[in-house]
């Protein structure tokens, strides 16, 4: 740090600085997609699918480099993102179809794409010519190396994420929440189920860049995490984990800024942080309002016929 200088005109300093300002609006941007998905995620119970389907990305990236110096081409990581897009589109939609026809549990599923995912990445990349610290990157993010065209195609498919995610919530929550039911009803349950889990596949890859195929569950599943611990309502908590995402993104990346740090690791500790902090305060602000609730219900009859306040 640059002694006189305060941190607020470092930090404007920075955001002069096109790389940060498009690290920034990267970081924005799937801070508010990645949670969308989650919700859905949590709600089925598949929390870990994210981890499953960054391991696959993983060998689609490696794939993408075998491409690459198959074509000759110069940059050997132009058809790692596509790779990486096309084998966790596959993978997702290989467990969801394995999962929906009972062949093998989901947890066992999960667990070939995480084991085979690392594996064949890192075979792969060998077989490329590359080494593992290529792989690094897409393993860890990568923010700093975000060009324009990378945050053009972040954000036209964080907006195709939103699209599906907010305009087809109440189909796909009630998939969700009742296969059964919603059969019963004339929703086309295994086409919702795979659009989850390409939807999934898709945010994965987006936040790749952001905090790393390792750590990408964790941007999708924490923010659903710490807004289910303050509200219970479906749409409530898919609204706040939005907004939550987007807040620990900003808030680890510009951490990094000061600190050398892993933006992708420094996100997901912010996120872990405010989670536990909210777990903590949670139980002392109830515990004065269930306080107050029984000693309402102790009060003489007269003061019962006054209208309850339900919340929710």
């Amino acid at each position: 740090m640059t002694e006189g200088v305060s941190l607020w005109d470092q930090f404007a300093a920075l955001l002069a600085s096109p790389m940060t300002q498009r690290s920034l609006l990267a970081a924005l941007i799937v801070g508010v997609a990645a949670p969308v998905i989650g919700t859905y995620l949590v709600q089925r119970r598949l929390s870990l699918l994210g981890d499953g389907i960054g391991h696959v990305a993983l060998t689609g990236v490696a794939l993408g480099w075998l491409v690459g110096a198959a074509t000759g081409a110069t940059d050997l990581e132009a058809y790692a993102v596509p790779g990486a897009m096309i084998a966790a589109v596959a993978g997702a939609i290989m467990i969801e179809v394995v999962r929906g026809r009972g062949q093998t549990s989901g947890d066992v599923a999960l667990a070939l794409l995480f084991y085979g995912g690392i594996a064949g990445g890192v075979v792969i990349i060998g077989i490329a010519g590359g080494t593992n610290a290529n792989l690094m990157a897409y393993l860890f993010g990568s923010l700093a190396t975000v060009s324009s065209g990378d945050l053009v195609v972040t954000l036209i498919m964080s907006a195709g994420i939103l699209a599906v995610g907010l305009g087809l919530r109440t189909a796909l929550f009630a998939v969700c929440q009742d296969e059964e039911f919603a059969r019963s009803t004339g929703l086309p349950v295994r086409a919702m189920t795979i659009l989850i889990a390409v939807v999934a596949a898709l945010t994965v890859t987006v936040a790749m860049r952001v905090v790393g195929l390792l750590l990408v569950s964790a941007l999708m599943i924490v923010p659903v995490a710490v807004a289910q611990l303050i509200t219970s309502s479906f749409h409530r908590t898919m609204v706040l984990a939005m907004g939550i995402g987007a807040v620990v993104c900003v808030t680890g990346l510009t951490i990094t800024f000061f600190h050398r740090l892993a933006p992708g690791a420094m996100i997901v500790v912010v996120a872990i942080g405010l989670y536990a902090l909210v777990a903590i305060v949670r139980p002392l602000v109830q515990a004065p309002r269930h306080r107050r609730t029984r000693t309402e219900h102790a009060m003489p009859d007269d003061a019962d016929l006054q209208p309850l306040t339900q919340e929710k």
